[in-house]
């Protein structure tokens, strides 16, 4: 099932990330095919108090992605777990911060493909934006749509991305849900793309499924019980974790740290079995964690 140039590897205790053969092929903002699956995770980048722009954490999210872009071989692509601002949602501070992780991000060759945080609503865990929702079109939204979601030629904040091998030897869709954009409409597009079979599924959203109050995020974890998935990856707590059996928090991207773990940045590779290592790295020395290391098959279970 897997690609046969892609070789085993792994991080070395206490040594740099070997991020194994180089990969073939593009993926670019509506998708794309390469030789093997190679793509990192940051989430979370946001100053401490609301519209403190000086305070952003613009020196690690910068230096995240320059590392990142640095890597040999480079991911093919980044996915971000939400979070970019902490703003007044009808003041224009979340625009500016915006443009601040917008220049950091410059730093990474690939594309980004990003998902939506509570604080590109109104910041409360609860908030629920978009047109016809109950906290509509605030300020943090419409930014956010337009410069995130906009360089990559989406208008809704839920959508899907579709990567397949150059020889078609597997597929993949990656599945970016808005909890805090929930509507019905979202629910049945959700529906749809979680039965199209594919070799690989990706879910990428803010909250974790034990931020219930988050309003996407029952509906949404209704609608992935007992349907196939490769893994979930949420941010939302800042930190890093294995927080369930398919379930992987990337949230150490510059907001305020919490539970001791440094920042940096995740990468999921692709191994010749057809399995994914998961992996963080951290942003100073670009070191993985050993102690985090884990895999997957195709189907979420664990790799041996």
């Amino acid at each position: 099932m897997g690609p046969a140039d892609a070789g085993s590897h792994a991080p070395r205790a206490g040594g740099s990330y070997d991020g194994g053969p180089q990969v073939a092929g593009t993926v670019g903002p509506t998708g794309g095919s390469v030789s093997r699956l190679l793509f990192a995770i940051v989430g979370d980048t946001r100053p401490p108090s609301e519209d403190d722009t000086a305070a952003y954490p613009t020196a690690i999210i910068t230096r995240i992605y320059a590392r990142m872009n640095a890597l040999s071989p480079r991911p093919s692509f980044a996915v971000s777990t939400g979070d970019y601002q902490f703003a007044s949602p009808r003041g224009d501070q979340g625009a500016a911060q915006l443009d601040v992780y917008l220049g950091a991000r410059a730093r990474f060759a690939g594309v980004l493909f990003p998902s939506m945080g509570n604080h590109e609503c109104t910041g409360a865990t609860a908030s629920n934006c978009g047109a016809g929702n109950p906290d509509g079109l605030t300020n943090n939204f419409k930014s956010y749509v337009s410069k995130l979601l906009s360089p990559i030629g989406r208008t809704d904040p839920y959508y899907e991305v579709d990567i397949d091998a150059v020889d078609r030897s597997w597929t993949a869709k990656f599945l970016f849900v808005a909890a805090n954009a929930w509507t019905s409409a979202q629910e049945s597009w959700l529906v749809s793309a979680m039965q199209r079979s594919t070799t690989y599924t990706f879910l990428v959203r803010h909250e974790p499924a034990d931020a219930t109050s988050a309003p996407g995020v029952l509906p949404a974890e209704r609608v992935m019980l007992g349907r196939p998935y490769t893994l979930s990856i949420v941010g939302h707590s800042h930190t890093y974790a294995r927080s369930g059996a398919r379930e992987v928090i990337v949230g150490n991207g510059g907001a305020p740290a919490t539970g001791g773990k440094d920042y940096g940045f995740g990468i999921v590779s692709q191994q010749a079995d057809g399995s994914l290592s998961v992996d963080m790295l951290d942003q100073l020395s670009g070191l993985a964690d050993p102690d985090f290391h884990f895999a997957v098959k195709a189907d979420g279970s664990p790799a041996r």
